[in-house]
Formats: structure tokens, sequence, C-alpha cells
């Protein structure tokens, strides 16, 4: 669809989801205009929300209005440079883990189901930042936390049929009490939530990570003087534990599904493997063989590989949005209704020929500073844009970097005869996913 608006010269486009109108936003500068200049009208992402008999799916990702815009800007200050950097011993020593597992592995002679281990590393990581528990998935690799994060993937068509009929009809969502959460994965992350506030509040334990930030927004002045209101400035437990619930399961599968997708193309390309481990031996032997902090900001062209990898394999095809207010399309005679879905489709961005040629190629020169200020800076937006752009942005590239750091100062990966190439991509999964998985062999260099 994108592909045909394109060539026809359209700014813009219309088609329809069963009963509902969408528009297609085919020129970069009108989305900017609907994710940046223009967000006013453009607010919410219209995803289904039933608070009353589904608490977990009502969280930032999905809600709109006045409640996200206060409760984002309480968030925010989770991922500043000052909080990242307190969290940052967690992802460090995960890392060791990781690379313990590669050297096993090695002397195992076994290969890996990338995605399963690096789903392993970041639920370590998130389960300690977002909940302050250990997870030992490498240990356990069925804990809990590993059988229910990847369960809220696990679209059957039933569940699709359900999500269809709650995003166009959501008053009918709601009546037949639909739900994003399955309740067995709610009534656990619930439970784990509840008894990690109750130990720390009854301890008086705080620690530098989500949860403790928005506990002190549950328990800030403006909620003990004024009580509970429902709009986001203050938080009660469910909506607490909705928070920490998204973190934990956008922040492990999306960095997951970005080092799959990496290591991947750097196992087709050997030679960038190779300079991508370079840099890494280069800048960790300014810092003591360490992997820190600072570090990690001097890794410029592993960043160029990833935001490559993001571009063509971005966990999401699209975002969506919905114009709250009629808009005026600037230069064009039309106008957006109140109500109407906006698609932001950025596959379609991402291998646009005007942009990136030979797009199906993996080139991470694309990604230098010189390239970048040549193009339009909304060719490339695998985290959104604007103010609702991915809020853990930042925190996803560092775990990416440390998981791929961990890996490839010692190790070499290559293709195992298990993965299918090309890769085919799952047609129904959430996350963009390869099907069949993809299998690596490990070698020490």
């Amino acid at each position: 669809m994108y592909d045909r608006a394109r060539a026809k010269g359209y700014k813009f486009c219309g088609l329809y989801a069963l009963a509902s109108p969408i528009g297609l936003i085919v020129d970069l500068d009108l989305a900017k205009h609907v994710m940046t200049k223009d967000f006013s009208h453009f607010v919410d992402r219209a995803n289904f929300v039933n608070g009353k008999d589904d608490p977990l799916g009502a969280h930032l990702f999905s809600i709109g209005g006045k409640k996200w815009r206060n409760l984002r800007i309480k968030v925010t200050p989770t991922f500043t440079s000052g909080k990242l950097k307190a969290m940052f011993q967690t992802l460090a020593d995960c890392g060791v883990i990781l690379e313990k597992f590669f050297q096993e592995t090695f002397e195992k002679e076994e290969s890996v189901d990338i995605k399963d281990v690096f789903g392993r590393f970041t639920t370590d990581i998130i389960g300690s930042c977002a909940f302050g528990l250990e997870c030992n998935s490498f240990k356990e690799p069925n804990s809990p936390f590993r059988v229910y994060g990847q369960k809220v993937f696990n679209l059957t068509k039933w569940k699709i049929l359900e999500f269809a009929i709650a995003s166009n009809f959501p008053a009918l969502g709601r009546f037949l009490k639909i739900r994003s959460v399955d309740k067995d994965i709610s009534d656990f992350f619930m439970k784990v939530v509840e008894d990690a506030v109750a130990y720390r509040e009854k301890n008086n334990v705080r620690r530098n990570d989500v949860l403790q930030l928005l506990i002190d927004i549950k328990n800030n002045k403006e909620g003990q003087e004024g009580g509970y209101k429902g709009d986001g400035k203050t938080l009660n437990m469910d909506e607490l534990a909705a928070q920490c619930f998204v973190f934990f399961i956008a922040g492990f599968e999306t960095s997951s599904t970005t080092a799959t997708f990496v290591l991947y193309e750097l196992a087709t390309h050997q030679d960038i493997q190779d300079k991508v481990r370079e840099e890494i031996r280069t800048v960790l032997a300014k810092h003591d063989n360490k992997i820190t902090y600072d570090s990690l900001s001097e890794l410029t062209y592993m960043r160029q590989v990833i935001d490559e990898a993001l571009r063509m394999y971005p966990p999401l095809s699209f975002v969506n949005r919905e114009c709250v207010e009629d808009y005026k399309v600037p230069g064009e005679d039309l106008v957006i209704e109140k109500g109407t879905l906006i698609f932001i489709p950025i596959v379609g961005y991402h291998y646009d020929k005007e942009y990136y040629d030979n797009p199906n190629k993996f080139d991470p020169e694309r990604f230098t500073e010189e390239n970048k200020r040549t193009r339009h800076p909304y060719a490339h937006i695998p985290f959104g844009e604007g103010p609702r752009v991915c809020i853990g942005e930042r925190f996803g590239i560092m775990q990416t970097k440390v998981g791929l750091t961990s890996i490839l100062r010692n190790f070499r990966v290559t293709l195992n005869k298990e993965t299918q190439v090309p890769l085919m991509l799952s047609p129904t999964a959430f996350i963009t996913t390869a099907e069949g998985g993809i299998w690596l062999n490990v070698e020490k260099v």
C-alpha cells in the first residue's frame, strides 16, 4: 500500500481495517507534523484499554490524554543519564554471565538459538531493574519470568480475533471483558509487584531502579494530600504494576530482537563483524578492558551497525495515532476527521529507495554522521518519534551494546545450518521475528 501510494505521489492515503477508516502517512514532512509539530491533534495511540478487567493493559504505551501526559512526565526521570548510570552495574554483571554462557557453549561445541539466549540476558536485566529481582534465566531457562514473558507474545488465532473486535468496537470489547493481557500472566506479574512493593515499604528498602521511581510516585505528596485521582500524577497499585509490566515486556523483547538480527547480519558479513570486534577491543583497552558506562558511548561503529539492523528489522512495522480533533493537512485541501486512526509505516520509510540505495543490503555506513545529515530525520524511526517516542530507547540501546560487547570481544559467530536463509519473517508475530529462529555457531578468537 505504501509503495503504491508513493509511486502516485500521494502524501496521504486511506484504507479500512474492518469498520475502521485508517489514514496512512506517506510523506515524511507530514509524518513529522503528526508525530511532533502538531502532536496535540494526535496525542493518543487508539490502543484498546480495558482497565477494569485488564489492569496491566492500562500502561504508558496504550493510555492517552491528560493521564498519559502526566504519567509520562513523572516516569521520564527514570531514563536520565544519571539514572542509567546508576543501573549500569546490573547490566555489566549480566554481561559477565552472558560471556560465561558463550564460553560454556564453545566448550560443548553447541550451536545457540540467539533469540533465546539474548532473551535470557535481557530478562535478567529488566527483572532486576524493573522489579529488583534476580531471575537467573541462564540457570533456570524455564523460570516464571521467562515463561510468562514469552507467553505475552504468543498470539493465537483466537487472540488475534479478540484484538480485531476490541480495536474496531472498543465498547463491545469492554462489554465482552476482552483483555490484552491474559489473566494468568496478569496474576503472576501483579503478585510479583505487590510483594516487591510491600517488602520495600515495610523494610524501608530503596534501590536505583524503575520500581523505586514508581513507588515514589505512588507515595508522593500530591497523592498523600489530595488523594488518588486517576490522572497520572499519582498511582494506585494496579497502575504501578502496569508500568512495571510494560517496561519488562518491551525491554526484554525488543532489545533481544534487535541483538538477534545484529548478530545474524554480523554472522553473514564477517568483515563487518571483524570491524566491530576491533573497535570493541580498542575502546576497552582504554578502560582497563572493562565494559563501563562511558566506554559504550565510544562504540560509534557498533551504534551504526545497530541502527542499520533497526532499519532493516524494526521491532514494530508501524506505529499508530488517533486524531483527537479535526486536522487540516498543511498545504492540502484535506481534513483528517476526529477519531480517524493514523498509521505511520515504519517499514515503508526504512525500505524506501529514495532514502536508502539498495535497501535490502546491510550497510552500516548509511549511519555515519555525514550520511545521516543528508537524509530526512524521519526516514529512520525504529523507536517512533515526537513526545510519544519510546521512553526506554536509551536503556534499550545500552543493554544491546553491553550484550554485543560481552559476546563479540572474545567470540566469533557464524551461521548454523539450522538458520533459514534467506530469513522469513513471521506474518503473525507482534514483534518482528524470524521463522524458525536464528541459530549461530560460536568460535573463540
